[in-house]
């Protein structure tokens, strides 16, 4: 396990290096400098060069990248240009809110996806309604779902706030309130498309020689699906979830700007429509680290579920 650890970590630092440095030159160089952004079409040529020393626009991208990144190593992450405060300051509230909110919706989603598909009472009601909803949830977007679960209930049924965020200091029940929403609309695409997955490997899974001898010994089937089936079956759920994590920025992103929760994701809209490149630097950043690292932890995990990987 050591050695296929040591093994994915030296692909990783070079292909953070690259993407990092593509996301840098692109911010900074390739796509036009910063200066004029920030200072408008209408500034001089004189304004624009004088900003570009300031912020060394003017060097070469590598030299760039390469103060940038070693500042960053060293968790210096600069100012940024509209609010003038530490970067790194910035990004310390919003870290737990948006690793809460992703946490929550994937162990929401794992959990209602191998449950619901490995259910064994009255398959022939269950199973078809459990494939209807996985395929409606998975071409339903997050916003409209979001907009719908608003008005359900926070509008019609006054249940739950319809928006903000209240921290633990504040109570666990007026957190675990504002969290509901939110993680059911990030965690039900990914419930859905994990339940898919898992139910095609299950049916698989289910015809094989030692299952049927589990059945054979006179086992219960419930037993049988949850002890015999779900650990053989769940290996490509953990594979797609290790490939969604990407995608589950993007969707925080989204949920994050509904609800008007202080996460990263609102942060990278508000900077990004401010053209903050300091701050868009450093989130690009925070989001490669977290998705490469949340890779290799489920290669780990895919590896020490099915020895075969290990040989």
């Amino acid at each position: 396990m050591v050695r296929l650890a040591a093994r994915r970590l030296l692909l990783l630092v070079p292909s953070l290096v690259l993407l990092t440095f593509v996301v840098f030159g692109a911010m900074t160089t390739w796509l036009g400098s910063p200066a004029t952004i920030m200072l408008g079409q209408d500034a001089s040529p004189a304004a624009v060069r004088d900003l570009d020393a300031r912020y060394g626009f003017d060097q070469p991208v590598a030299i760039q990248y390469g103060h940038w990144i070693g500042a960053a190593i060293r968790g210096n992450l600069g100012r940024s240009v509209s609010t003038q405060q530490p970067v790194a300051a910035m990004l310390a509230p919003a870290i737990p809110v948006t690793l809460e909110l992703a946490f929550a919706s994937i162990l929401v989603a794992l959990a209602v996806s191998l449950a619901a598909n490995s259910i064994t009472a009255a398959p022939r009601i269950l199973q078809p309604l459990v494939s209807g909803l996985s395929v409606i949830g998975v071409t339903i977007p997050n916003f409209m779902l979001g907009a719908l679960l608003v008005y359900l209930f926070s509008v019609r049924l006054h249940w739950l706030p319809t928006t903000g965020w209240s921290p633990w200091s504040a109570g666990a029940g007026p957190h675990l309130l504002h969290l509901i929403m939110p993680v059911l609309t990030l965690s039900s695409f990914y419930a859905c498309s994990f339940g898919l997955v898992y139910r095609a490997e299950y049916r698989a899974t289910a015809r094989l020689l030692f299952v049927r001898a589990a059945r054979a010994k006179g086992l219960s089937d419930t037993r049988v699906s949850f002890r015999h089936v779900l650990p053989n079956a769940v290996l490509p759920v953990i594979t797609y979830t290790g490939l969604s994590l990407g995608q589950l920025v993007g969707g925080a992103v989204v949920t994050e700007t509904i609800f008007s929760m202080p996460g990263i994701g609102r942060l990278l809209v508000s900077s990004v429509g401010s053209y903050d490149y300091p701050v868009i630097l450093a989130l690009t950043l925070l989001i490669l680290v977290g998705v490469a690292v949340a890779n290799l932890g489920a290669d780990l995990l895919y590896a020490r579920v099915n020895p075969q990987v290990r040989v």
